[in-house]
């Protein structure tokens, strides 16, 4: 080895330009096996620590979404009510001109009205999802088809 050597290596200029303290030749006194436990050890913890992270940002994930849902069932009570009060309001508007119990029934009516449409659409597009069969089966077997035959023509 040359002098140089034992100051250990040199670090260019624009890097801080000194040289780097002797690297020791020691005999490591561990075992092969003791290398890999202590890296068995080392990953497992690493894997543990990474399933916390992974359940504190689940927990945390949980919290806003269970928050986000509260909001929106408040929401959707409150828009029940207030389409009761709308309704009420058209039952009175109509009772300007008609009687307040012939009003409510036309107001009653047209609800009813627009109940059957709804179930009437909800009902055909129920039907209409029928003829979209899920076979995953089908679509694999398909694929490992295609992939052999592009494997078959490479060849």
């Amino acid at each position: 080895m040359t002098a140089s050597a034992n100051k250990g290596p040199a670090v260019p200029s624009d890097l801080g330009g000194s040289t780097l303290p002797p690297v020791e030749e020691t005999k490591n006194s561990r075992s092969i096996g003791e290398l890999v436990a202590g890296i068995s050890e080392r990953f497992s913890r690493l894997i543990r620590d990474e399933i916390e992270l992974a359940k504190l940002q689940a927990t945390q994930k949980a919290k806003k979404i269970g928050l986000g849902a509260v909001m929106l069932i408040v929401a959707g009570v409150l828009a029940l009510y207030a389409l009761g009060i709308l309704l009420l309001a058209a039952v009175w508007g109509i009772a300007n001109a008609l009687p307040l119990w012939l009003s409510a029934l036309i107001v009653g009516f047209a609800l009813l009205l627009i109940c059957g449409i709804l179930a009437l659409i909800g009902l055909k597009k129920i039907k209409a999802s029928n003829e979209y069969v899920v076979d995953p089966k089908s679509g694999i077997l398909n694929d490992i088809e295609a992939a052999k035959k592009g494997l078959a023509h490479h060849e």
